[in-house]
């Protein structure tokens, strides 16, 4: 069995990064999302490492053994594309494959918009790139979907992460379970008065991807770094999109492919669909859109055989 090996590295970003690593060969960085860490890339480091290809996944900014800085304001998304640019430097390597889940993805499009000479091809699961829109988003998104839409949700401080952490086992296993495939369904609108949790009921059971070892794993890595600093990368939302003025719908000109499942409350909600088929529009190499029945949010945890099998279908014709 390949091994998954661990250690800190300087990005030239200045953050110290923890890493898990397998194989060696073209690089290949795995950008994880939304309560994740590196540990969500579990199958793919070893298929990746076993095809021929350097795999490796970090724990990204505030995230789990990495960790990151105390200010709100140090969570753009030019310091995630930093980490990561940074992180192939880091590596000793003048390109990567950059695959990037969740909330991930968007690091992934922008690290393939910023700096398309340091990314040799991009993935994304789960969220389409989607043009920068005209006006700040966060208000948008109060006048279209309103308050409870988790992303608003989520600017609050203190709020949302006092949730997780009152209970961070049942937090992990009712939000995996909740927005899979397996799961009812989730609108992503928290009630008045309520929490994000209340949106993901208690399992009877869990669905044969996730297991009680997966659930503890995320507890133990989010032991120390907590949430504080991923649910700072939603509340540079408006800031973003005040950085990127000078990309404002720049193209993506390196090979892309994107990946979905049809159930997954991101990218099969209409809208989401819209973008995701006008896609090709902004991202005019895109190779190929992916859709996986019956796959909800988890896109690479839920369906690892699939996913490792179309990653490195798209690797090898690169």
């Amino acid at each position: 069995m390949t091994e998954i090996t661990h250690r800190h590295v300087q990005s030239t970003s200045g953050l110290r990064m923890h890493i898990a690593e397998a194989g060696t060969g073209p690089l290949v960085l795995l950008l994880h999302g939304f309560p994740e860490c590196w540990y969500s890339w579990r199958h793919q480091l070893v298929a990746l490492a076993e095809a021929g290809y350097r795999a490796v996944a970090p724990d990204q900014r505030g995230y789990a053994r990495t960790g990151g800085p105390p200010r709100v304001e140090e969570y753009t998304i030019l310091h995630l594309v930093g980490d990561a640019v940074g992180l192939i430097d880091a590596l000793g390597e003048e390109q990567a494959v950059v695959v990037g889940h969740d909330w991930g993805a968007p690091v992934a499009w922008a690290a393939a918009q910023l700096r398309p000479d340091r990314v040799r091809g991009v993935v994304s699961m789960s969220v389409p790139h989607r043009p920068r829109s005209s006006r700040p988003p966060v208000a948008a998104l109060r006048e279209q979907v309103g308050e409870g839409f988790y992303m608003v949700y989520f600017q609050q401080p203190d709020v949302p992460e006092a949730e997780f952490d009152r209970d961070r086992t049942a937090a992990f296993r009712r939000l995996l379970y909740a927005a899979s495939g397996d799961g009812p369904g989730l609108t992503p609108i928290v009630p008045d008065g309520g929490g994000f949790l209340d949106l993901c009921p208690e399992p009877a059971g869990l669905p044969g991807w996730l297991t009680d070892d997966d659930i503890a794993a995320y507890v133990r890595e989010y032991e120390d770094a907590g949430f504080t600093g991923p649910l700072n990368w939603y509340r540079n939302l408006d800031r973003n999109w005040e950085l990127t003025a000078a990309w404002h719908r720049a193209p993506i000109t390196p090979p892309a492919l994107f990946i979905a499942g049809d159930r997954d409350l991101v990218a099969a909600a209409p809208r989401a669909r819209d973008t995701v088929a006008g896609m090709r529009t902004f991202v005019p190499d895109l190779r190929d859109t992916v859709w996986l029945p019956g796959c909800g949010h988890w896109t690479q945890q839920e369906r690892p055989d699939e996913v490792n099998r179309i990653l490195i279908d798209f690797l090898g014709a690169l």
